[in-house]
């Protein structure tokens, strides 16, 4: 069966969340270049491996070249100090957007944060059409990844869907988790949605499931036709449907949506 793609790339393929998505890749492309700056094991049929360092700009055209979309998952994929962030995330997302320019390619599925959006309030439901509100140094290296993919398509039509993605692990355990959670399959769905749909022009949208008191819209990019098949509901809620007044709550990781990573952010006085 004809697939989408000849060669796809997938940066990040040593991360939690790459080494879940590899065994999925194939259906994508007749080849997948898998790529990360440490080892992550030998190349299977219908792959290739290549290590570079993302704030490396030689090593990102080299990983570039001969593909025809990109699933751009490579990065710091937590709250850290800023010069790691600023390396992989920001200097290593300009190298990669400029080899897509130069080397003629078309489509990057970039992977967003809803750490973008972590400053809303958990009473607040948010749509891509509103404001950024990054909760740390590594929801605003997203925000400058999506603004930056947002230029490359107004100067050079680079389409590029980010996806800020939610929990996407086996099983939510917090009340946060429930409400954020991301199914294995149904981010497999979104990443196909998100490559094989024709002018996508710059989207941004949120990776999750179809969870009961899900904080996230995404009426802004039905086009893609995501139909997510999962929800969080099959799990047991932490607080055993408990009513809790998040507005009043004085915890920050419960009134805010960033949640726990607004404990590893920069620290200012009180």
């Amino acid at each position: 069966m004809s697939k989408p793609f000849k060669r796809i790339l997938f940066t990040g393929a040593a991360g939690n969340l790459g080494r879940r998505l590899r065994d999925h890749l194939q259906q994508f492309a007749d080849v997948v270049r898998l790529t990360d700056a440490v080892d992550f094991g030998p190349a299977r049929e219908g792959e290739e491996v290549m290590l570079g360092d993302l704030g490396n700009r030689d090593d990102v055209f080299r990983m570039c070249e001969g593909v025809d979309a990109i699933l751009h998952f490579g990065g710091v994929s937590t709250e850290q100090p800023f010069e790691p962030i600023m390396n992989a995330n920001i200097l290593g997302t300009v190298n990669l957007y400029e080899a897509v320019h130069k080397l003629g390619i078309k489509r990057v599925v970039f992977a967003s944060s809803n750490h973008t959006m972590g400053m809303y309030p958990t009473t607040t439901l948010v749509d891509a059409g509103m404001p950024t509100r990054a909760d740390g140094y590594y929801g605003l290296s997203k925000v400058w990844g999506e603004a930056l993919s947002r230029f490359y398509w107004d100067r050079f039509g680079i389409e590029t869907v980010c996806l800020r993605i939610g929990y996407c692990f086996p099983e939510p355990t917090t009340h946060r988790q429930m409400n954020t959670w991301v199914s294995l399959d149904d981010m497999v769905q979104l990443l196909h949605r998100s490559l094989v749909v024709p002018c996508v022009g710059h989207s941004i949208t949120f990776a999750v499931s179809d969870n009961p008191g899900r904080w996230w819209d995404d009426r802004h990019t039905r086009f893609l036709g995501y139909a997510p098949k999962d929800s969080s509901a099959q799990f047991a809620d932490p607080l055993h449907g408990a009513a809790v007044d998040y507005s009043t709550n004085e915890d920050i990781t419960l009134k805010f949506q960033g949640g726990p990573f607004l404990n590893n952010g920069p620290k200012y006085p009180s």
